[in-house]
């Protein structure tokens, strides 16, 4: 089985309650053979994980966002530690630091992540990284985490990533993976299609960030893991190989990424 993976979806969100099992079965008919949940504090941690298990050719990450910390509780870090043991659960996060909104001071950020980042070598799973304003912070502390992994394991994912090029090739070095979404096939993409056009193609993923973030032609819609698929047929015209070929190096790369989609894939 090859096809697309829906590396970062929120489709435990309200927005998908009217139609969650048509969204599920319009993302089937696009291709799309596996999905990656992702939480961002305890209770959509929580509702991650409840779904994958009613979803069988999906897992969960679990996680929580830097604009969600200052609201949790050292119980709800306690009670994400207990969720991450799940074998449903392929990955740490969504975690990192974001400097763009003050909901949560810098240093109380960066102690969250540094805990994500333990917790996440402790499973031996990779971390999913948000990124806003804090590339230098978020790099220094990648690397670190990276260097205290063993040198097979993926440390992680830079999710929806819009950042330069030159933190691209860092974060690349340091052996992490970079997921392009929606904003990739926008017409005014800010540098993005030159980071993801010089990448190499075994370090990619693709994400929809869903319901944000919708791909060129959607947005002001809703976005849903259907969609996706734009932005690998983005992927494939950057490094000019057919939208098949593009496709399969995705699956693969997702499935080193995260070990547990080939097995949720084989029961689906």
């Amino acid at each position: 089985m090859i096809g697309l993976v829906d590396s970062h979806a929120h489709l435990m969100d309200r927005a998908f309650e009217p139609d969650r099992r048509e969204v599920l079965e319009r993302a089937r008919e696009a291709g799309v053979e596996a999905l990656v949940l992702v939480g961002y504090d305890l209770i959509s941690s929580r509702a991650a994980l409840e779904l994958a298990r009613s979803i069988p050719w999906s897992v969960a990450a679990v996680g929580i966002h830097p604009n969600s910390v200052s609201t949790a509780s050292q119980g709800d870090f306690d009670a994400t530690t207990g969720l991450a043991r799940n074998p449903l659960v392929a990955a740490i996060g969504e975690t990192g630091l974001d400097y763009f909104r003050d909901r949560t001071s810098p240093e109380r950020q960066r102690e969250a992540f540094e805990w994500h980042l333990q917790l996440a070598e402790q499973r031996g799973l990779p971390v999913v990284v948000h990124t806003r304003d804090a590339h230098s912070d978020v790099a220094v502390m990648l690397e670190r985490s990276a260097a205290r992994r063993p040198a097979r394991q993926v440390p992680g994912i830079l999710h929806c990533f819009t950042g330069s090029r030159q933190f691209a090739e860092r974060m690349l070095r340091a052996g992490y993976y970079l997921s392009f979404a929606g904003p990739l096939t926008y017409k005014n993409d800010g540098g993005v299609r030159e980071v993801a056009a010089s990448a190499p193609r075994d370090r990619l993923l693709i994400e929809t960030d869903c319901p944000y973030l919708p791909p060129a032609g959607r947005r002001g819609q809703r976005n849903e893991p259907a969609y996706v698929v734009e932005t690998a047929r983005c992927l494939a015209r950057l490094h000019h190989i057919s939208e098949a070929e593009m496709t399969e190096q995705l699956w693969d790369n997702s499935l080193r990424v995260f070990p547990a989609l080939a097995v949720v894939a084989e029961t689906a």
